[in-house]
């Protein structure tokens, strides 16, 4: 199992620094999700864990190694990232984007193997997108587009799959057909899940962990039991709320007050 992390990381655009000396530990085969007001870092804080930002203090740690000493590609079979808004051409089928997933584990003029055909259908299978490989992603809906991305991700083959607010754009129906797809992977594949979301009870549903951003640092991180509690909504969001336990799953649910005195 692939383990990420990170320590007394600190993180800024240009003169504005936007997270300040965290440590972070990604617990294996969990899904993780990282939570908290607009603007506070939690992107930016997916985006080093993917090495795609170079920290201004700090180490993040892939498989104990610091991640910017790594080469590109040898990073890449571990660990793959869908941001928030990929792009692709629009008239690329399905199928070509899944296999877009195998390159890092091709040489440079190497050609797709046995082995590669067999991992793109079982990525397409276990998105259940195998009747639409040879569709375009421009003639899919939101949620198959979305779909198709994370076939690409799931052919690339990695422990880790980070995604950066997966159900953004999506209606609420396939905000929760996309939820349901990654906890399947996280069940039945072991893939270890990190993401960013904005829905609060989406987060306490599907999260074993939970870790709220508030200020630059990590407010709490935890189960969503222990972390997802009125005080921390206060505190986090400026919202004062009532938190109640989701009859269907016993979860906790946030009912929404009004904005705290402290906002």
């Amino acid at each position: 199992m692939t383990t990420l992390s990170a320590k007394q990381l600190s993180l800024s655009y240009e003169s504005v620094q936007i997270i300040d000396n965290i440590d972070l530990e990604i617990p294996e085969g969990k899904i993780s999700i990282i939570i908290g007001s607009n603007g506070c870092g939690k992107s930016t804080i997916l985006r080093s864990l993917a090495r795609l930002l170079i920290p201004q203090k700090g180490t993040i740690y892939l498989d104990g190694k610091a991640i910017h000493r790594q080469s590109s590609k040898e990073v890449a079979k571990k660990l793959a990232i869908l941001p928030q808004s990929p792009e692709a051409p629009e008239d690329i089928t399905v199928k070509e984007l899944c296999y877009y997933g195998r390159h890092p584990h091709k040489g440079l003029f190497s050609r797709q193997s046995p082995e590669d055909h067999a991992i793109v259908n079982r990525a397409l299978c276990a998105t259940k997108m195998e009747d639409l490989a040879d569709r375009t992603l421009d003639a899919l809906s939101g949620g198959q587009r979305q779909r198709a991305w994370i076939s690409m991700a799931l052919a690339q083959e990695t422990d880790l799959l980070l995604l950066d607010e997966p159900t953004t754009y999506l209606d609420l129906a396939h905000q929760i057909e996309i939820l349901e797809l990654l906890r399947d992977l996280n069940v039945m594949y072991g893939r270890t899940i990190v993401m960013v979301l904005h829905d609060l009870n989406q987060a306490a549903k599907y999260a074993d962990h939970l870790i709220s951003i508030a200020n630059g640092r990590i407010y709490k991180e935890g189960p969503p039991e222990m972390v997802f509690t009125k005080e921390m909504i206060r505190d986090v969001f400026g919202l004062d709320c009532c938190i109640v336990e989701n009859p269907v799953d016993q979860t906790p649910l946030c009912i929404p007050i009004g904005l705290s005195d402290n906002n």
